[in-house]
């Protein structure tokens, strides 16, 4: 970054732009972060400074905000009024592969929650912004950041959970345990999963919890947000075991990206018998589309100079203010269990125990 500003390449002018995009990771805690900006910030102004995320550019990601803003039946209920609690899920079925030198350092806080998935919540969080602009759409999303507070150590106990994968069965096959993957090392305390319970402390989310899980070696491969609402006030069909289950919302993210609503009905016949059935929408109903990661939309935009779906400074730093805490404490206390989970798992004990404590369970990916 110093070389382009000392030949020049970052100045601007005559109608020129000069655009820089930045890949995670954005430091590896807050301190690093303050320091990438403040070297960033020398040479660019923050409108030619493009923090990628991959996740941004996925097409239901960008849907949250169209589903949520564009739809006047969603506002009236999306608060804690009416939602129970949001999940978010980022499970993947692949280990390391090559990545142990990187990963080994980073872990699945660094790598997947501090960026893609405090992203995803803030997106599910956010207030309707004035337009959607960049700047309006990205005060909004911080705003979410800053109304999460920072873990005290007694709350890292108590509110987070890691994991790292032992050896296990895979898409049918034997797989290793992490610590005997290429180049990690066999004492390895980085964490391979983690859950953690957060809070938005504002006037339309107090209250209601956000679940986050991520890991490696899990049983599927899925990226899903539910939101869970209240259960009806009088259970007028308490006999009937379907009444139990609440209705949900559900975003599949990858692999099939999609968005559905489950809701009650009776099934056909002459019993007050409920079933659960799905509004369902696809992006596969629009025919078929090539691959696409989400990079191809974030660089376009980052040529065009539509910073919308890029990271802030701000948000930067604040998504490290959260985890950071987390991170200090697992570091002063070396996880004494790993490896506590098999490969092809959903994770460990203990992340079910998070949940089920407040009465709740993990949304299993269909």
């Amino acid at each position: 970054m110093k070389r382009l500003g000392e030949t020049g390449l970052s100045r601007q002018g005559a109608g020129a732009w000069r655009h820089v995009v930045v890949e995670k990771p954005f430091g590896h805690d807050l301190e690093s972060a303050r320091a990438l900006n403040a070297e960033l910030s020398r040479v660019l102004e923050e409108n030619q400074i493009f923090r990628i995320d991959h996740y941004l550019g996925k097409e239901t990601v960008q849907n949250i905000m169209v589903f949520r803003f564009a739809n006047g039946f969603l506002e009236p209920v999306w608060n804690r009024n009416y939602v129970d609690h949001v999940q978010i899920t980022v499970a993947e079925t692949v280990g390391v592969e090559d990545r142990g030198n990187y990963y080994d350092k980073a872990g699945v806080v660094r790598d997947m929650m501090q960026n893609h998935m405090l992203q995803l919540l803030a997106l599910v969080a956010m207030e309707p912004p004035t337009s959607f602009q960049a700047e309006a759409v990205r005060d909004e999303r911080v705003k979410v950041l800053k109304a999460m507070r920072s873990f005290k150590p007694e709350d890292v106990l108590k509110a987070t959970v890691r994991g790292q994968y032992g050896p296990g069965v895979a898409n049918g096959q034997a797989v290793p345990g992490y610590r005997s993957e290429p180049k990690v090392s066999p004492t390895s305390n980085t964490e391979t999963y983690a859950a953690m319970r957060l809070e938005v402390e504002n006037w339309r989310w107090a209250g209601v919890p956000f679940y986050l899980r991520s890991g490696k070696r899990l049983t599927r491969r899925d990226t899903e947000i539910m939101i869970q609402f209240r259960r009806p006030p009088l259970l007028l069909f308490e006999e009937r075991e379907a009444q139990v289950e609440p209705n949900r919302l559900v975003l599949h993210i990858q692999p099939d990206e999609g968005i559905e609503i489950q809701m009650k009905a009776k099934h056909p016949g002459p019993s007050m018998e409920l079933n659960t059935v799905k509004l369902a929408f696809s992006y596969k109903e629009f025919g078929e589309t090539s691959a696409a990661t989400g990079y191809e939309r974030l660089l376009y935009d980052s040529m065009i100079g539509d910073s919308t779906l890029f990271h802030r400074e701000d948000m930067v730093e604040e998504a490290w203010r959260i985890v950071t805490p987390v991170l200090d404490v697992w570091a002063s206390l070396p996880a004494r269990e790993f490896p506590n989970y098999p490969a092809g798992s959903w994770g460990p004990a203990a992340a079910d125990a998070l949940i089920e404590r407040d009465g709740r369970k993990w949304w299993l990916p269909k």
